[in-house]
């Protein structure tokens, strides 16, 4: 569905009070900014765009969006039109528009996408750097997955990350016995059994989600020292490492709350706020719609977050499902399409997203760690650093578009469920997980 973006309208979709309230506080004035001249982009004459991005997860997310684009149609006389689209479906849709040369404008996709795209995106060094100077300068992952790699090219301008920590009842863990969640693999099986013995289950994503279910097959991958390719992009998924990986999640996987195969994002969200599930790992959606519901209130008081238990890692092995800014070399108003990229991230409109959301987008741009919304609860303070995390998709090579198709294929969340269903060995599922990795890495 087709909208165009107009503030009253967009404030009429209604949020959570305390959220929207907690926003508007949130007018930049805390950011730091650097002394950097404007950029110079002469909108064109008779401009309008069209930006196609994924559905929100937390309703200010969209509500705010949507008026801080009305502000810049207001400022600039350029109408933009969203259209907001499902979390699985936007990579489609990404897709034809790249393949037929017609569509957005400006495409607010995954991670990698631009990677995938790279020959049919335009360049946005200029806007990123600019940004960069004025505010601080980038975090490891808005710069990783903004530069082409091997280059200081930027082709994305990632606008937040979304982190996937581990979100557990506190009541829960001390009925299983424990007081915190463990950092070995051994403590985090018995764990899990023993939620599973006081029909206080645990679960993660094993379908096609494309934060939930990527995270968790990474964690799985990373804690174990594995890795899809090595550090010059060379395919090393079949190893040992990554089979203790599969063998750990057979062991793990029948402790696990029932559905799991065919869970999509929102999927453990809605069991965890039935009292179906009582551990597992997510962005901060899931403890913002707890609190701000007086029906599930309860449940948020008794909600904790950690980071992933980080096994053989160095440390917490986390990414982030980045969304990522593109502007597709088919539009016609390509300074436009830049400005409005550069707007939204300013601290004016960024500040009040963020904090609105309650840091779900979690900021990819070093000066927003001094804005208010982490120090508006201690809960959520865990995410403040997401898109520092130093693990990314295709680690540990380079973000190309062989690692992008990797992560939208599925193919590692598909190896790891294959062992758990029983539908395929640990040594048979790495063989074909790197048979498919080969297909993209050549």
């Amino acid at each position: 569905m087709v909208f165009v973006i107009r503030r009253r309208e967009a404030m009429a979709l209604g949020a959570s009070a305390a959220a929207l309230a907690l926003a508007r506080q949130a007018t930049g004035q805390t950011i730091p900014k650097g002394d950097v001249p404007p950029l110079n982009l002469p909108i064109e004459k008779g401009a309008t765009l069209r930006l196609l991005r994924p559905a929100r997860f937390v309703e200010p997310d969209e509500v705010i969006f949507r008026a801080n684009s009305a502000k810049f149609a207001k400022e600039t006389g350029v109408e933009v039109k969203v259209d907001l689209v499902g979390w699985e479906d936007i990579r489609q849709q990404t897709a034809v528009s790249a393949n037929t040369g017609a569509g957005p404008d400006i495409i607010l996709g995954w991670a990698e996408d631009p990677h995938i795209y790279a020959d049919k995106v335009m360049e946005l060094s200029d806007v990123a750097e600019y940004l960069g100077k004025k505010y601080g300068g980038w975090m490891f992952l808005g710069e990783k997955f903004g530069k082409k790699a091997k280059s200081n090219n930027w082709i994305g301008i990632p606008m937040g990350g979304s982190g996937g920590p581990l979100v557990y009842r506190v009541s829960a863990l001390k009925e299983a016995g424990f007081d915190k969640v463990p950092t070995d693999h051994a403590s985090l099986l018995k764990l899990c059994q023993a939620l599973k013995k006081i029909n206080k289950p645990a679960g993660f994503a094993l379908g096609n989600a494309v934060g939930d279910a990527n995270g968790f097959a990474n964690w799985m991958l990373w804690s174990h020292g594995g890795a899809l390719v090595d550090d010059d992009g060379k395919v090393i998924i079949n190893s040992k490492e990554t089979l203790n990986a599969l063998n750990f999640v057979k062991e793990l996987y029948p402790n696990f709350v029932s559905g799991t195969m065919s869970w999509n994002d929102i999927s453990n969200n809605r069991a965890y706020a039935s009292n179906e599930l009582f551990f597992t790992s997510n962005g901060v959606s899931l403890y913002f719609s707890l609190k701000n519901d007086p029906a599930t209130k309860a449940i948020a008081d008794d909600t904790e977050h950690a980071p992933l238990v980080k096994g053989l890692a160095a440390t917490a092995p986390m990414s982030a499902t980045v969304l990522n800014g593109m502007v597709f070399k088919h539009t016609k108003f390509p300074n436009a399409a830049k400005a409005y990229l550069a707007f939204m991230m300013e601290a004016e409109q960024y500040d009040p997203w963020l904090t609105g959301c309650l840091g779900y987008w979690s900021h990819p741009l070093k000066a927003y760690d001094k804005s208010k919304v982490w120090e508006s609860d201690p809960k959520i303070a865990l995410y403040r650093d997401t898109m520092n995390n130093q693990f990314w998709s295709g680690y540990k090579g380079p973000i190309t578009q062989a690692a992008g198709t990797v992560t939208a294929e599925y193919v590692l969340v598909q190896m790891f469920a294959s062992v758990a269903s029983g539908q395929a060995t640990p040594a048979d599922a790495a063989k074909e997980a790197e048979r498919r990795t080969r297909r993209y890495y050549r």
